[in-house]
C-alpha cells in the first residue's frame, strides 16, 4: 500500500507540475510582479494561514515542495481560478479545502504568499552539486 500511495504523490506531483489543472499550464510566480486580473491578497497574512493550515507539513514552509510528500508550489503557481479548483477539489491525497473550512479570502492571501516565492536556483548555479 505504501508504493501505492508513494507512485500516487509522484503522479499527483507531475500531471501539477507539467499539465496544471484542467489543462490550465501553470504561470510562473513573479515575485514583486503586479497581480495581473489576479486579486491581491497580504503576503504576511498569507505566510500566517498556509502555516496555519498545515500545508507547509507537505509542501515546505516556503512551498518549495518534495517528491515524497508534495508538490512544489513556488515558482509553478497555476492562476488564482485554477489554483482555487484543485485545492477545493483536489485529485490525489490532499484533503479538500472546502469554502467552509478555507474562505476565498484567505485562499487569496495563501495564493499571494506563494506566488512572492522566489523560484530556486537552477541546479547547475549550485557549486555542491556539480
Amino acid at each position: 500500500m505504501k508504493r501505492f500511495q508513494i507512485f500516487a504523490l509522484v503522479l499527483v506531483a507531475g500531471l501539477v507540475g507539467i499539465g496544471g489543472v484542467a489543462g490550465q499550464t501553470p504561470s510562473p510566480a513573479q515575485p514583486g510582479a503586479p497581480a495581473t486580473s489576479d486579486p491581491a491578497g497580504n503576503t504576511e497574512d498569507g505566510r500566517k494561514l498556509y502555516v496555519s493550515y498545515g500545508c507547509y507539513q507537505c509542501h515546505g514552509r516556503e512551498g518549495q515542495g518534495s517528491t515524497a510528500t508534495g508538490p512544489r508550489l513556488a515558482g509553478r503557481l497555476l492562476p488564482l481560478a485554477g489554483f482555487s479548483r484543485y485545492v477545493r477539489n483536489p485529485p490525489g491525497e490532499m484533503p479538500p479545502y472546502r469554502t467552509a473550512v478555507l474562505s476565498e479570502s484567505d485562499l487569496e492571501h495563501m495564493y499571494e504568499f506563494l506566488r512572492t516565492r522566489p523560484e530556486p536556483p537552477p541546479v547547475e548555479s549550485l557549486p555542491q552539486l556539480r
